[in-house]
């Protein structure tokens, strides 16, 4: 019976985050079929499983039980401390999937973390598992020269438009690729939003950072991306976590926190807006 629960559990909860649309909390949506799969089988299991039950139940119900074989079951009894184990294990991600809050990532994540260079850190585990911070880097999923060739294809494309905007479709394809070629896209008109961290680490008053929050593939490879902004002067001090659009124009500078030159954008329009309801962005590819 317990098992037939857990399934019911599993397969409800697959089917619940796609209907309500809190997949795309976890996973990068272009891999929702395979969830969607599991989903299906899941609930093919559990049929399969309901049935078994029921079998065994009419086979219990005609059985006649002999003074030989009545009694305790010790073999059965001896098991129970097992599952006392095994099932809670089975049945948090359950009661945790449906009953807690799914939590959006805001700039705490940022102050917790912090965000640096090198993207990932080879000496420090794998780097398919690191989280990343400002400059999405998709280089560990391909050999040298595929990459190179990728973001060579995606400069072609950005470079010879007027005003690049970045929307939730191309956003990480966009910076990913202004952060791989950064002179190329000097003095390039650029627009994207995302909401505000201020970096206590910045010298200049009018800098701060414009972030949103990304999916590689899934939320173990997530990461804050974005790019250091300067705001006009006499604009008023901005709130973390506040929701703007910027547009200006793509330089560099050097950052002394990451010792390295970054891009940023020398803003010269920009306007509060509210947060999208989707505030994710994913990588499409």
């Amino acid at each position: 019976m317990i098992r037939s629960l857990i399934l019911i559990g599993f397969t409800y909860l697959i089917f619940h985050m796609h209907i309500t649309g809190d997949i795309n909390k976890y996973i990068n949506m272009k891999y929702s079929y395979l969830s969607a799969s599991a989903g299906y089988a899941l609930l093919v299991l559990t049929i399969i499983q309901i049935l078994k039950l029921n079998k065994e139940a009419d086979e219990s119900h005609d059985e006649h039980c002999d003074h030989d074989h009545c009694g305790h079951n010790h073999s059965k009894e001896d098991k129970w401390y097992k599952k006392l184990l095994i099932y809670p294990i089975f049945a948090f991600p359950i009661i945790s999937g449906l009953f807690f809050p799914i939590a959006t990532l805001d700039s705490n994540i940022v102050k917790a973390k912090g965000f640096h260079f090198p993207i990932y850190d080879e000496s420090k585990g794998d780097s398919f598992m690191q989280q990343q911070f400002l400059r999405p880097d998709t280089s560990v999923y391909y050999g040298k020269d595929d990459y190179d060739a990728l973001m060579n294809k995606e400069k072609k494309k950005y470079v010879n438009q007027n005003t690049i905007v970045l929307n939730d479709q191309n956003y990480l394809k966009g910076m990913e690729t202004i952060y791989n070629f950064p002179g190329d896209f000097l003095g390039k008109e650029v627009e994207f939003k995302g909401f505000v961290f201020n970096d206590s680490e910045s010298i200049n008053k009018n800098q701060l950072f414009v972030f949103r929050f990304g999916v590689i593939h899934c939320i173990a490879d997530s990461g804050v991306f974005g790019m250091m902004v300067e705001m006009p002067d006499g604009t008023k001090k901005l709130k973390n976590d506040q929701w703007i659009t910027v547009k200006g124009k793509i330089s560099t500078i050097y950052y002394q926190p990451f010792k390295t030159n970054i891009p940023y954008l020398k803003v010269e329009d920009w306007k509060t807006t509210t947060a999208p309801k989707e505030q994710y962005v994913f990588r499409g590819y």
